[in-house]
């Protein structure tokens, strides 16, 4: 099982939204309102008078064969959409109740 910790420009999130659904992902928490910049040429989304835009996370668990398919899309959208910005990150779950 792996984590997948998705961070994406709310303007992305019907199409995150829609991902998830084409990849029949049904469990997962979302935060829909997240501060934070991206590290190379990403700018603030704070939410602020001089940073308006916002960003959305999304965290789900998912057998490790649907990782890739994750990834490819997320590396889609970016592609797609230069001026958003998305992010996915993934970690190894060692142990889950």
């Amino acid at each position: 099982m792996k984590a997948v910790f998705i961070v994406y420009n709310q303007a992305l999130t019907e199409r995150v939204a829609y991902m998830l659904e084409r990849l029949q992902i049904r469990g997962f928490s979302q935060w829909p309102l997240v501060h934070g910049a991206g590290t190379n040429t990403g700018e603030p989304h704070m939410g602020s008078h001089t940073w308006p835009e916002m960003n959305t996370s999304v965290l789900t668990v998912v057998d490790d064969q649907l990782v890739p398919l994750i990834l490819k899309y997320v590396e889609k959208l970016d592609n797609t959409n230069t001026a958003n910005g998305i992010r996915a990150f993934v970690w190894q779950i060692t142990d889950m109740y």
